[in-house]
């Protein structure tokens, strides 16, 4: 199949803001743009009523896609768009067409009264079971272009896959890429601290040393791309979510694991996903 864009598409404001988003990284990538509805079968309490047959439910539900679709090229004349609906469970069925995918874009609705996320189980299934980046999008951030490519990085294990792919979407934006990295004071420092003040600026020294050093070889691959350094003392998910409040994008990795068992998802990434106020990329990597 060919290379594309994949967005799944419900009609909520949060959809139409992901199938927004996704339309503008389509043309930064010169790819085509993938609409996906997924239909569900009716559901039992308009089933059971007499507001609506099986039959309008399923032209309402099959005129879903194709006016976004038309919606989308309206705005985008230049973009290719093709718009679907498959049948069956979005648990199911976007893990599948994530498949075809470079990306998958998916809506995500916001906490009230916290600058965040609520992923939901759909969210949380989809990433934890497919290997395509996945971008969570809220409507209330989707218009936002400006602003720095923000990179969060384990310097102690850092991945070349998220590294790569952070550093080809600032490239891609022309954005400076600010890589952050949060670290806490060893235990057994930190009992030294107030007999030697010095220490904790000398650990913050070696911090940034070391990430300056892990930037290095990308510096390098991407001369273009302006990169701003931030290495300081606290919780890594935190100093991340602090930094995507001016970002258009935040990048974080998901280790893969082969377990059926649990969601596999990180507690950076996981506080990152349900707290970052920009568009959120989720990079699987071994």
């Amino acid at each position: 199949m060919l290379r594309t864009v994949t967005v799944g598409y419900d009609g909520s404001s949060e959809s139409r803001a992901a199938a927004e988003w996704a339309a503008r990284e389509a043309l930064l990538r010169g790819l085509p743009l993938r609409l996906v509805n997924v239909r569900e079968p009716i559901p039992a309490n308009i089933a059971e009523s007499d507001l609506m047959d099986d039959g309008t439910y399923r032209e309402r539900a099959e005129r879903l896609p194709r006016e976004a679709g038309a919606t989308l090229r309206g705005r985008h004349p230049e973009l290719e768009v093709v718009a679907e609906q498959i049948p069956g469970g979005p648990m199911e069925v976007l893990p599948e067409v994530a498949k075809d995918a470079d990306l998958l874009v998916l809506g995500s609705r916001g906490l009230s009264g916290i600058g965040g996320f609520l992923v939901g189980s759909v969210g949380m299934v989809v990433i934890a079971h497919t290997t395509t980046p996945v971008v969570l999008v809220r409507a209330a951030t989707s218009e936002k272009t400006a602003g720095p490519v923000v990179v969060g990085l384990d310097i102690q294990k850092p991945n070349g896959t998220v590294l790569a792919f952070a550093f080809e979407e600032a490239a891609r934006r022309g954005a400076v890429l600010k890589a952050v990295h949060g670290w806490t004071v060893p235990p057994y420092y930190a009992y030294a601290l107030p007999a030697y003040p010095a220490l904790a600026a000398e650990l913050g020294v070696e911090q940034s040393e070391a990430l300056a050093e892990v930037l290095r070889p990308w510096r390098e691959k991407f001369p273009d791309v302006e990169v701003a350094e931030e290495s300081r003392a606290g919780s890594a998910a935190v100093r991340i979510v602090d930094a995507a409040r001016d970002a258009s994008l935040v990048v974080v990795g998901r280790r893969i694991r082969r377990s059926p068992v649990g969601a596999h998802i990180g507690p950076v990434t996981h506080a990152v996903m349900h707290h970052a106020t920009a568009p959120v990329a989720v990079v699987a990597h071994d």
